[in-house]
């Protein structure tokens, strides 16, 4: 048995972190599904902007919707609605068996709305009418000015990925989101057909510290704050107002583990696959990553519910001089500047293909 499906039987979800139109051509991401196990998709600017520019699939698109007058973000978003619509159909017997759990794609709002949540909240809901897909989720990032957007989105019936979540404390904030969208859709005998995922990054955190802290502490920040996000997690499952959800018959907003590809050349290549192994969690990693981990991975255990040593990991931490409140906070301010810059690419990488395909 592949690694990919013991992990799966574990009760973790495995998504696949890209979408091209290349791989729902030729039949790899059917491949996926079939044979390693994926039941999900994640994508955001970076991987469209890496897509987009390295395949002329979507220029036949480009050409008819630059002739009906389109431009810049709205054909972004016909190119990409096309193509999660297409991978969200893939996933629908997925989504359908597990009445809602699984089977999920997600399209981000642009980054630069990462502090404006009147327009988040409005693109949200713009692009959720328009997929008119029951298993897509829309990304909104946990930001301060994100959270009032989650909220109110949930509540209108918009099923969202929570992005660029860093710490227990993010994630906490962003599932209060969450719960007050739910409660009030309760309070409102509203259609329980509302999912969400809480995205907590992983890998950044030892990118951020690799060159500050002894060799012995190399790669074990991000693990600590998974553990220690994890046993937030198990314990809200516990709580009155989590039951109290899954009473009225929704699905409680699962944990999804992002950013799990290595970036250390000196660790393992499934390092975070293998250490992030949780039932009822997701974990969406790049396919080089899923490729690896169904070729030599293993599992060999799964994540305390309690936190394990995250505790005693994180002290050593502090005591090196790593700030884990502050460094959290960088880290979801970098985040959203960093696909704020992919987002400026991916236009102009849009604004050059459009200007080559006019010309010609």
């Amino acid at each position: 048995m592949k690694a990919t499906q013991t992990l799966h039987d574990l009760g973790q979800s495995l998504w696949l972190d890209n979408i091209t139109r290349d791989i729902l051509d030729n039949g790899t991401l059917q491949g996926y599904i079939n044979g390693l196990s994926v039941t999900g998709l994640t994508s955001n600017p970076t991987i469209f902007d890496q897509a987009i520019k390295k395949s002329s699939l979507y220029d036949q698109t480009i050409r008819e919707k630059l002739g009906q007058g389109q431009s810049g973000e709205a054909l972004f978003f016909e190119l990409a609605l096309q193509d999660l619509t297409r991978a969200a159909d893939l996933f629908r017997p997925v989504h359908d068996e597990t009445k809602g759990v699984d089977g999920w794609v997600s399209l981000e709002v642009s980054p630069r709305l990462a502090y404006d949540t009147k327009t988040t909240l409005a693109s949200a809901k713009d692009l959720h009418a328009r997929a008119a897909r029951p298993n897509l989720f829309i990304k909104i990032p946990g930001t301060k000015e994100g959270l009032p957007a989650i909220e109110e989105a949930i509540f209108a019936g918009v099923s969202i990925n929570v992005t660029l979540l860093f710490s227990r404390e993010q994630y906490l904030a962003a599932a209060e989101a969450y719960l007050r969208g739910i409660e009030r859709r309760i309070a409102a005998g509203l259609s329980t057909k509302v999912g969400s995922v809480a995205s907590v990054f992983i890998s950044r955190w030892d990118v951020a510290i690799a060159s500050k802290v002894p060799e012995q502490l190399r790669d074990q920040l991000g693990i600590a704050i998974a553990k220690r996000t994890y046993k937030a997690y198990c314990d809200l499952w516990e709580t009155p107002r989590w039951q109290n959800i899954v009473k009225a018959g929704y699905n409680p907003q699962r944990l999804l583990w992002a950013s799990t590809g290595t970036k250390d050349p000196k660790a393992s290549d499934i390092l975070y696959i293998k250490a992030l192994s949780a039932p009822n969690t997701v974990n969406t990693m790049p396919e080089g990553t899923l490729k690896a981990f169904a070729d030599h991975g293993e599992v060999s255990g799964v994540m305390p519910k309690d936190g394990g040593d995250c505790e005693q990991v994180l002290a050593q931490f502090t005591k090196a001089g790593v700030d884990v409140d502050a460094l959290a906070a960088q880290l979801q301010s970098e985040g959203a500047k960093s696909f704020d810059d992919s987002w400026t690419e991916l236009l102009g990488v849009i604004a050059s293909k459009s200007a080559q395909l006019q010309n010609a």
